[in-house]
């Protein structure tokens, strides 16, 4: 299996996508009415693909999945640049932190860090903090889902892709339980062409997570939901 999406649901999907795709110079893929995708390649060896899909609603006040970025050559170049393209400065309480808070322009919060070792060979997207009730727990269950590594970092957990390169997911502590409403971002894994579908199912429910039946119509894919109740989707392997 594959980390292949990171899932952005957006008013505006074309809008938001483009702002994404500037703001980490991504390659546009498809530029379609409910949905607009575009690559983020960090050399030859690691690439995700950020998928913006028509969901109308307003980002929850505290999101369970967010970007941070790379602070590039210059951290206040960089946030000048991203407030330039359409983010704003946003006050989630941090208080005095050597990161800046931004919204997006639908209002999604992101974080644009300050240099950090560990973050040396992610690219512009450096890290995806996923909110945990147990970050242990759900970095081995992670770890199994994507074949990404365990690494040492600042966080309880972080999780790397085998080439040693793009963002890092780091299992985070929560805040407050999940609640029913659904994440506004989520991550898709594809499964690999000798992945038994019915196998990674009971995988994931021996590992602590549940499928979802969500009324949304016939779906080519399954939807799923980890330990700590953060959802995402298996995709089909590729024909």
């Amino acid at each position: 299996m594959d980390l292949e999406n990171l899932v952005v649901d957006a008013a505006d999907p074309r809008r938001l996508g483009r702002f994404w795709e500037a703001a980490l110079g991504c390659t546009p893929l498809t530029d379609e009415p409910e949905g607009y995708e575009t690559r983020l390649a960090v050399g030859d060896a690691f690439a995700l693909d950020l998928c913006f899909q028509r969901v109308p609603g307003r980002p929850p006040s505290g999101p369970r999945l967010h970007p941070d970025l790379h602070p590039g050559a210059d951290q206040a170049r960089t946030v000048d640049r991203l407030l330039g393209l359409g983010a704003r400065p946003l006050d989630i309480g941090q208080g005095d932190v050597p990161w800046v808070v931004l919204a997006d322009p639908e209002g999604n919060a992101f974080c644009v860090l300050e240099e950090r070792p560990v973050h040396a060979r992610t690219g512009p997207l450096a890290a995806l903090p996923l909110a945990s009730a147990a970050p242990r727990r759900d970095g081995a269950f992670w770890a199994w889902l994507t074949g990404w590594e365990s690494m040492p970092a600042v966080d309880p957990v972080s999780l790397r892709h085998p080439s040693g390169r793009g963002p890092l997911l780091e299992l985070v502590p929560e805040r407050a339980a999940k609640g029913a409403a659904k994440n506004r971002l989520h991550l898709d894994v594809r499964l690999g062409p000798d992945d038994d579908p019915g196998a990674i199912a009971a995988g994931i429910a021996a590992r602590g997570g549940r499928e979802l039946h969500p009324d949304w119509g016939a779906l080519p894919w399954r939807v799923f939901a980890d330990p700590s109740g953060n959802e995402f989707c298996v995709l089909p392997a590729r024909a």
